[in-house]
């Protein structure tokens, strides 16, 4: 939780940062790879009734007419969005709208039975296969939309909105906010803050609109809204430039007129469905295959690798003082703060939690074993455990101390951008690490270059190329011999 001073009307009963929501909002796959499973294990055993206990002996024309059912009702229960669990949808209407997509299923089943069998069709067989699938999927969505309506009711998949802006549009939004109670408005930030109260509608003006780039509740805010009058264009295009360095959707809020203008546009922020399955290049599908591919790959790796990791531990206890683990505070997503672990690589006395003094070649800090596991990037290896924890991704921008300097400027200063590479997880390896850009920055051209790389990987960002650059990271980085790590 950020914080207990000041709080307003708006208390969430959970306090979850971005990424925690984003990721309770993305286990609707998890729903549907669930049903998935129900659905053809309830097949297999209906084809397997049917041939007399062995379904792997079963005539296709048998076992097609309950596949095409099977298949139909996974299909249609994607495809009519019944796994986005909305909110302006009853707990009973949408279990109706699974009874009648199984329905069709059921139907479709016996329409292609009787023309494949005629007289002989086996009812009895469709009839069970229906009846468990049914039982299993109005059984299944109603934990789930139970479960769902608790997450939400908890505040965990309710938006969180900051307003900038002490105005009149802020007290009206503010108002309406606290009648619907689906959206959460965290604090009031005013570029004008001389002129504005100390609260807003009971919210609390939090301070100037720049304070927003450091301040604690950023990491908990899903949308920054402009609250201030279109008209005044200049102070618009002003806060717009400002706030944009930060990696969080800004949206300028346009008076309405009517009541039904405001709840339309208190609507649009305040939708907080599941996460779509739909669409080939959906944010949400391509947030869970890159969260999948972490998962599977980096399990593997821990698994494979840990006797490794503790030989290297072993030998970085016995080549110089101080625990084999370093810990240091670095940013991840939308600038959440998380605890990075690697290898120590420094004589423990001398380290540098915070990067204030960025490695040069021959640094006397750097262990005998350290610069060996510096050279092949061995001591990141740890951060395989906060891959599997969800702080960090297998491939995304490095990430950076917090307060760390570039010479006597603090890195984040020298670029307006730099925080855009917040926008996803921070990971082991990435775009910018293959093409030369790794290891310490000490002008600001360098931190100019990293982040421009992130920022061109963030934009580009796959499934297929994330892994093409865990694929070629090993061998780039054992071909460059002449970068300081």
């Amino acid at each position: 939780m950020p914080g207990k001073a000041r709080r307003g009307p708006f208390r969430p009963d959970l306090w979850l940062n971005t990424r925690q929501r984003n990721a309770t909002r993305l286990r609707v796959f998890h729903f549907r790879v669930l049903d998935i499973l129900g659905v053809t294990a309830a097949t297999i055993v209906a084809v397997a009734r049917l041939a007399d206990g062995a379904p792997l002996s079963a005539r296709l024309v048998d076992a097609a007419p309950l596949i095409l059912g099977a298949v139909a009702v996974l299909s249609l229960l994607r495809s009519l969005g019944l796994y986005r669990f909305d909110k302006s949808h009853g707990f009973l209407s949408h279990l109706a709208s699974v009874a009648c997509v199984i329905a069709i299923g059921a139907a479709l089943t016996f329409i292609l039975g009787y023309a494949l069998h005629g007289a002989m069709t086996p009812w009895g067989g469709y009839s069970r296969w229906s009846a468990g699938v049914l039982a299993l999927l109005l059984a299944a969505h109603a934990a789930w939309s139970l479960l769902v309506a608790d997450w939400r009711r908890k505040g965990a998949l309710t938006p969180n909105i900051v307003v900038v802006g002490a105005t009149r549009h802020a007290e009206r939004l503010i108002q309406e906010a606290l009648q619907r109670r689906d959206l959460n408005v965290l604090g009031v930030f005013d570029d004008r803050l001389a002129r504005s109260p100390d609260a807003v509608e009971g919210v609390p003006v939090l301070g100037e609109a720049d304070a927003l780039l450091n301040h604690r509740l950023t990491p908990y805010v899903d949308r920054i809204v402009l609250a201030i009058d279109p008209k005044a264009e200049s102070r618009v295009r002003d806060l717009t430039a400002r706030l944009g360095a930060l990696p969080i959707r800004l949206t300028l809020l346009i008076d309405p007129k009517t009541a039904e203008q405001r709840n339309a546009a208190l609507e649009k922020l305040a939708q907080a469905p599941m996460a779509p399955l739909e669409g080939p290049v959906d944010p949400d599908r391509r947030a869970f295959n890159k969260r999948l591919q972490d998962v599977v790959l980096a399990s593997i790796g821990l698994v494979l690798l840990s006797p490794f990791l503790l030989l290297i531990g072993l030998l970085v206890r016995l080549d110089s003082d101080g625990p084999a683990l370093f810990r240091q505070r670095r940013h991840g997503f939308n600038q959440e703060e998380i605890v990075v672990w690697k290898f120590r690589t420094m004589r423990h006395a001398a380290a540098d939690a915070t990067a204030s003094r960025q490695v040069t070649a021959d640094d006397d800090r750097i262990t005998r074993i350290g610069r060996f596991l510096r050279a092949t990037s061995l001591d990141e290896l740890p951060q395989l455990l906060n891959v599997i924890r969800g702080e960090m991704s297998l491939v995304g921008p490095r990430p950076h101390a917090i307060g760390m300097k570039t010479g006597a400027v603090e890195s984040a200063r020298l670029v307006a951008e730099y925080a855009h590479r917040h926008r996803i997880k921070p990971g082991m390896t990435g775009w910018a690490a293959i093409k030369g850009s790794r290891g310490p920055m000490h002008t600001a051209p360098e931190v100019r270059r990293r982040v421009q790389l992130d920022i061109d990987y963030i934009e580009r960002q796959s499934f297929w190329l994330d892994l093409w650059i865990i694929a070629v990271t090993i061998p780039v980085l054992l071909g460059d011999r002449m970068s300081v790590r």
